[in-house]
């Protein structure tokens, strides 16, 4: 069978220095060639910063780290995704016991998610941070057990990924972009792309 030739929307390819699969997906779904790397990144938030900052300066730390693997011909993407509840970051659960906490604070509740951005390359590159507010209906135990039996609450940042089944049976409502709490605001990666880019 020939290959099928995929439309690209840009002529330069992404280096996406992240392992995350969701990511990676919604950039191809954006038709740009991407090129994915995995980094051995520890993140290290320092206490003086403040919450509205943590994502974006994250990403900028990655940046840092990932920069030597870019070719000339790419534009690098760092990224790094936060939610904030009550004035308190919600990190990668490290069990379930720590997932079912998370999501009980949130149930019938709002809470912020930040993804910081940078993007660019050696001559020129830009970050910043988009912010999308999620409100949870009440979330009964049981399905918040179901959840996290049939899910896959401990890659993500607070617990759960807005693309699974408990993005469907119990967001209440969304203010802001639905990629971003994926962890890419894809909106704003292609007018960044669209503008620096093209």
């Amino acid at each position: 069978m020939a290959e099928i030739n995929r439309h690209l929307r840009f002529q330069k390819p992404i280096l996406l220095a992240s392992g995350s699969p969701r990511r990676l997906d919604l950039l191809q779904k954006m038709d740009i060639e991407v090129r994915q790397i995995k980094l051995d990144y520890h993140e290290n938030i320092e206490p003086d910063w403040a919450l509205e900052e943590i994502a974006e300066l994250l990403a900028v730390q990655k940046w840092a780290q990932a920069l030597p693997n870019l070719r000339n011909n790419e534009i690098l993407v760092t990224a790094d995704t936060i939610v904030i509840h009550n004035d308190q970051v919600l990190t990668k659960p490290k069990d379930a016991e720590e997932a079912h906490q998370f999501l009980l604070a949130m149930s019938d509740q709002s809470h912020v998610v930040m993804t910081g951005i940078k993007i660019g390359n050696r001559e020129f590159a830009s970050s910043f941070t988009d912010t999308t507010k999620v409100t949870f209906s009440p979330l009964s135990e049981k399905d918040i057990q179901y959840y996290i039996q049939h899910y896959s609450p401990f890659d993500k940042a607070g617990g759960y990924g807005i693309q699974e089944w408990i993005g469907w049976t119990y967001i209440h409502s969304i203010e802001g972009s639905f990629s971003n709490v994926m962890g890419l605001p894809t909106q704003k990666i292609h007018q960044w792309l669209s503008q620096y880019a093209e």
